[in-house]
């Protein structure tokens, strides 16, 4: 009997995260996330990785994942940037597509876009999928997976 009350109890548990893990975000927590990355656009597009930086979690819990691997930690993110972008003509012009929000829990979401990089040199786009994390009213991102089909 105890076996059966304890399924029933993960079962329950389980589906409830699944079902509330696919909730759409208030439009006021969405909107804030988009205006996080259009801040972040418009300093990538000013050259300043600096200002790019404020979007994410400074942290050392920040990951960042790309085709080389994991990258831990803020300042290593930060590193990575600077090392792979050194110059405006590098950087480009950012736009960024976003295709979904959704809410994991009460202060976490994940977002699902692509990017697109306009430069003199060769252009660059990809997907990328955002996990962020709401502290003290403010949206970060925590989590950065970001593919590039050029």
């Amino acid at each position: 009997m105890v076996n059966k009350n304890i399924f029933l109890l993960i079962f329950i548990f389980i589906f409830s995260l699944s079902v509330y893990s696919q909730t759409k975000l208030t439009e006021k927590d969405s909107l804030s996330i988009i205006k996080v990355l259009d801040f972040q656009q418009s300093a990538w597009n000013d050259g300043n990785i600096d200002s790019f930086m404020k979007g994410y979690i400074k942290s050392n819990d920040l990951v960042f994942s790309g085709s080389g691997g994991p990258i831990y930690g803020w300042e290593n993110t930060k590193e990575r940037y600077l090392k792979s972008y050194p110059n405006v003509q590098i950087m480009g012009k950012l736009t960024f597509d976003v295709k979904r929000i959704r809410k994991v829990s009460k202060n976490v979401a994940y977002l699902i876009g692509e990017y697109h990089l306009k430069r003199s040199i060769e252009d660059s786009h990809g997907h990328f999928t955002l996990i962020w994390k709401k502290i003290k009213g403010k949206w970060y991102i925590v989590s950065d997976h970001t593919s590039s089909k050029t």
